[in-house]
């Protein structure tokens, strides 16, 4: 399963990311400065709303195209996509990164920073990845 590590090479590995600490100075990566995945421990209000679902592991936070692909991400495999009302209406979904390979984790962290890059330089990504 997925660690901190393969997200930092991850996300690294995409253009004009840069790494650094969110306002609480967590990890978070970002593509011209517009944020794309970081880590999100629950907080208080997460952990009332989810009870006894609540995970225990480590928590990744990720963009996505909209709420259609969040929808989508969070009826596949709930094991290990989730939310909590804090990202209501909010194109993000939270990450059990102990229960996601590495492989759909890249997709998912390529999918994010495509969602957030500026169009030009993500149609020339596309061009060079095919």
């Amino acid at each position: 399963m997925a660690t901190w590590d393969d997200v930092r090479r991850i996300a690294l590995a995409l253009p004009e990311t840069t790494e650094r600490g969110s306002h609480d100075d967590l990890p978070a990566w970002r593509v011209r400065d517009k944020l794309f995945v970081w880590e999100r421990p629950l907080r208080r209000g997460d952990l009332a709303a989810l009870g006894d679902a609540a995970p225990d592991g480590p928590i990744l936070g990720a963009r996505v195209p909209d709420e259609g692909a969040k929808e989508a991400l969070l009826a596949d495999d709930p094991e290990v996509y989730f939310t909590t009302p804090h990202f209501d209406g909010y194109p993000a979904v939270l990450v059990r990164l102990d229960r996601i390979g590495v492989e759909e984790l890249t997709e998912l962290i390529t999918e994010a920073w495509l969602a957030r890059a500026p169009k030009r330089l993500a149609g020339q990504f596309r061009t060079t990845t095919g």
